[in-house]
């Protein structure tokens, strides 16, 4: 099962992630994890094409969109500089420069986002996913492409408000 992804760290890349709430696991998702027979970047294509369409974990609407965007809008510049992001109903898309460590960004956007989200629903424990993906942005076409993934994800997926 893929629980433990390698993740590629360097400071002043551009880096794609995707993370999602820890209740949006389901059937199709563990199944697509434990499969040993597909790249890893056609198994998180897969999820992210069934979190879309997926309600499973869904905590990220309404009030909660307003949150996260205010929340990734001041997010700390020594830390990363958001490109852009996308905030679907269970998962989160950024595209990002890196100012320090990928993992140590994460605590800190995650760990942010857990506590004020919980507060928010009166929810404890956590809200996250405990790993998330990450692809390093190579060239222009590769980010050209995935910016367009990202900005029009939420769109396609029928959240015009997010």
């Amino acid at each position: 099962m893929h629980t433990n992804l390698p993740h590629f760290s360097q400071i002043n890349q551009y880096q794609f992630i995707t993370f999602r709430t820890k209740d949006s696991t389901d059937e199709f998702i563990l199944k697509q994890l434990k499969n040993n027979l597909l790249e890893t970047k056609i198994i998180q294509h897969n999820i992210d094409a069934h979190l879309d369409k997926s309600n499973k974990g869904s905590y990220l609407n309404h009030q909660i969109v307003d949150i996260i965007k205010n929340y990734l809008t001041v997010i700390d510049k020594s830390l990363c500089e958001i490109v852009a992001f996308s905030i679907m109903q269970n998962h989160i898309h950024l595209i990002l420069v890196q100012k320090t460590k990928l993992s140590e960004i994460m605590r800190n956007i995650k760990g942010g986002l857990s506590f004020l989200v919980n507060k928010e629903l009166g929810k404890k424990g956590s809200l996250w996913q405990k790993d998330y993906y990450d692809k390093a942005i190579r060239d222009e076409k590769h980010f050209q492409r995935t910016y367009n993934y990202v900005k029009n994800n939420a769109l396609k997926a029928g959240l015009e408000d997010y």
